[in-house]
C-alpha cells in the first residue's frame, strides 16, 4: 500500500505564519507538522509516499528531499499556483498511486493515532474508510455519524472525520485532473453503505488557526 499527504493548501487562516511556509511545515514538537506524519507512515511498513504541492510548494522538498531519512521513498505531484482540492489533488496524483488502496493523510491534522493500526486494504464493497473524532469544542456541526462501523450521514452528525482515511481508486472513476473536492464523490459512496469508519478517541486537532497552533504547541512544543 501507498500513501499520499495532501499539502498543496494556502494556509490562509494562519496567515502571516503561512506567508512564507507551507502550513504543513509548520514546526510542532520540534519538528514540521508533515514530519510527524512520515514518521508515523514509516512505521506501518509502507515506503512509497506521494505528495502533492501547491502554496509555497517548493519549499516542502527543499525540506524533506526523496524521504530516504526516514526509510521512505517520496515523489511529489506538483499543481502548480492552483491548488486542485481534494478530489483534483487526489486524481492528479493516481499516476503516482496505482490502482490499489492507499492512504490519505491530511497535512495539517495533529493527531496521537497509531498509523500500524489502520487496516492495509479494505472490505471489497468499500470505496473508503474514514477515521473519525468526536466533534470538537471549536466546530458547530459535525461531518459524519457511524453505525457499527459505518460513515452515516445525519442532520445532526456528531462526529468529525479527523483528516486520515483510505481510499480505493474506484472512487475517483471517470475523474479529470481539475479543481474539485472528494465530498461529493464520498457522500454518493456514504449513501450506497460503502464506507467504513473507525472512531478515533485519542487526541486530534487541526491548526487550522493560529489559536489552535498555539493550544497544540503549548502542549508539545514549538
Amino acid at each position: 500500500m501507498k500513501a499520499m499527504i495532501l499539502a498543496a493548501g494556502y494556509g490562509k487562516r494562519l496567515r502571516p505564519l503561512t506567508d512564507h511556509t507551507p502550513k504543513p511545515m509548520v514546526p510542532v514538537g520540534g519538528k514540521p507538522l508533515i514530519v510527524h506524519h512520515l514518521e508515523k507512515i514509516a512505521q506501518t511498513g509502507i515506503v512509497d509516499v506521494v505528495i502533492n504541492l501547491g502554496h509555497l510548494g517548493s519549499k516542502i522538498p527543499e525540506g524533506l528531499g526523496d524521504g530516504s531519512q526516514w526509510g521512505l521513498s517520496i515523489q511529489y505531484s506538483d499543481e502548480g499556483s492552483e491548488p486542485l482540492e481534494t478530489g483534483g489533488g487526489m486524481t492528479k496524483a493516481l499516476p503516482l498511486l496505482g490502482k490499489e488502496t492507499f492512504l490519505l493523510v491530511n497535512g495539517d491534522v495533529w493527531c496521537d493515532l497509531n498509523f500500524s493500526t489502520i487496516p492495509q486494504s479494505l472490505s471489497e464493497n468499500d470505496q473508503a474508510l474514514l477515521f473519525l473524532v468526536n466533534k470538537p469544542k471549536w466546530r458547530e456541526h459535525g461531518d459524519f455519524n457511524l453505525q457499527d462501523n459505518r460513515v452515516k450521514e445525519s442532520e445532526s452528525p456528531n462526529f468529525l472525520y479527523a483528516g486520515v482515511a483510505l481510499y480505493n481508486p474506484s472512487i475517483l472513476e471517470g475523474a479529470k485532473v481539475e479543481k474539485f473536492s472528494i465530498v461529493p464523490r464520498l457522500k454518493n459512496a456514504i449513501s450506497q453503505n460503502r464506507v467504513a469508519g473507525i472512531l478515533h478517541d485519542g487526541e486530534w486537532d487541526d491548526i487550522g488557526t493560529p489559536e489552535r497552533l498555539q493550544a497544540i504547541r503549548e502542549k508539545h512544543g514549538v
